[in-house]
């Protein structure tokens, strides 16, 4: 962080630093390429980019400037960019990805000789091979100590062990679900949230997504139903994000679904708690408050930051989510509309999750293979019926957290899906009971995929789903 999270002119302002520290690292390097040393522009430009510098490192202890695909980094803080600034971010982009930099740390007391050998250095032709290692031994004979620079990651990320990628993904599930927390609550006290924190959050989670798929997915058991709100938007970021991916949506634009997805139900946190958590069915005047959340959710980003914080997309699926394809839901549209696409996707993962869930007023909530069927062939749920089929080919008939019956009588529970895409109703799983109902211990896990050599069929195959609390399971005992 640049500057503390605490309401929307901290988080304005360390934009605004971050910016003028990038802009003033590539007047620097102009300037150094243009004039000589000593000229007056140039010393200017250098005491700039360590005034700049300076500040951050007092502020957070070093500087950490970065780029990950399409975005531009600043310690954790994505710096938007504009019109009038794309060169700027360009060009310091293309000068460290030239030499083959993937970020450039700055440490406090680095000296105005150091920033010298170091920006001269990136403002030079890269060599054709070795770059990186060529400007690293530059930097060394330049003495430069307290300017680190580190090389770029490789396009595909390490694999990680099972055990370490549940680890991953559990600490980033815990942490969303704190910001959500902190989110929602703040808005219902009347405090607002940090758009900052938010934003933090949904890049963790997109950047598990992407490279942790099946562990992140698996998290969305570890259902709390004391902080149900929480976790279910967390969940509903999750799905929305891994879903997007299947649909082949870029970095940048899942990034603004997860934001959206995150934060769809945050106008609830306008609504009389007695009325969200009321256990019974509400009554119709209830109801009709209750479906206002959509449009105060809308109201409260564009009230609470401004349009430049929140992306505008974002704030269109906490209006959209409950609209349904043929606008038969709610809110009710002026005229007719055409929902987007981003909206349509975290309808699905919203109820999915929802119908999935134990919650204030539904005690016995649907398996997973009931939810999906009922998405599927019931057209008055209002789901786009190609989302709909694109989710289920993510998670399978069988979604994680299922427990089923297979063939063999014995019990499992399902902890990842099909590992082949062409037969998603063969997922993995724990056998967790066995064919006399006595359980194992340890679980004994099993891909569906795998076939008897001798007569060339599945060795199992599931026969049917059936509801954890009938056999007194806590699924998530078996996913993490």
């Amino acid at each position: 962080m640049i500057a503390p999270p605490i309401g929307g002119d901290a988080d304005r302002g360390a934009q605004t630093l971050g910016r003028d520290f990038l802009f003033a690292v590539h007047g620097a390097m102009r300037a150094l390429k243009l004039y000589p040393l000593e000229n007056r522009a140039v010393q200017n430009a250098l005491g700039e980019v360590e005034d700049l510098s300076g500040r951050i490192c007092s502020a957070e202890g070093s500087v950490l400037l970065r780029y990950v695909g399409d975005f531009c980094f600043v310690n954790d803080l994505r710096l938007r960019i504009e019109l009038a600034s794309f060169a700027t971010f360009g060009a310091v982009g293309a000068a460290l990805a030239g030499h083959g930099i993937g970020q450039l740390e700055v440490e406090p007391g680095a000296t105005r000789e150091e920033w010298v050998a170091t920006l001269t250095a990136l403002q030079q032709d890269p060599p054709a091979e070795n770059a990186f290692e060529r400007i690293s031994e530059r930097l060394d004979r330049s003495r430069v100590t307290n300017i680190h620079v580190s090389p770029e990651l490789p396009e595909q990320p390490e694999v990680l062990p099972d055990d370490q990628s549940r680890a991953m993904a559990k600490k980033t599930y815990a942490e969303s679900v704190a910001v959500a927390r902190e989110a929602l609550t703040g808005v219902r006290m009347g405090k607002g949230m940090s758009v900052r924190r938010v934003k933090r959050a949904v890049q963790q989670v997109v950047d598990q997504v992407l490279h942790n798929e099946s562990s992140m997915i698996s998290m969305t058991v570890l259902r709390d139903y004391d902080q149900y709100t929480f976790a279910h938007s967390v969940n509903v970021c999750i799905f929305a994000i891994a879903l997007g991916k299947k649909l082949g949506l870029s970095r940048m634009e899942l990034y603004e679904l997860g934001m959206g997805a995150l934060v769809h139900d945050l106008g609830k946190a306008r609504m009389p708690i007695e009325l969200t958590n009321k256990t019974g069915q509400l009554a119709d005047p209830e109801w009709e408050l209750i479906k206002e959340h959509p449009t105060e959710g809308l109201l409260t980003l564009m009230e609470m930051r401004g349009l430049g914080d929140f992306p505008l997309r974002a704030m269109l699926i906490a209006y959209e989510h409950h609209m349904k394809v043929d606008q038969t839901g709610y809110p009710p549209p002026i005229r007719p509309r055409e929902i987007s696409m981003f909206s349509k996707i975290v309808a699905v993962a919203d109820s999915f999750d929802a119908a999935t869930t134990r919650r204030s007023y539904q005690s016995e909530p649907w398996t997973p293979a009931m939810v999906l069927k009922e998405m599927r062939d019931n057209v008055k749920r209002g789901m786009d019926p190609v989302i709909v089929k694109s989710f289920i080919n993510l998670t399978g008939i069988y979604p994680v957290g299922s427990v089923v019956i297979l063939d063999s009588y014995e019990l499992a529970v399902v902890v990842a899906p099909s590992t082949l895409a062409e037969v998603y109703h063969q997922p993995v799983v724990k056998i967790i009971y066995d064919e006399l109902g006595i359980p194992l211990s340890p679980p004994r896990m099993l891909d569906l995929t795998e076939v008897d050599p001798a007569t060339g069929a599945p060795v199992r195959t599931i026969v049917k789903t059936t509801d954890p609390e009938t056999y007194g399971i806590r699924v998530r005992d078996y996913i993490v």
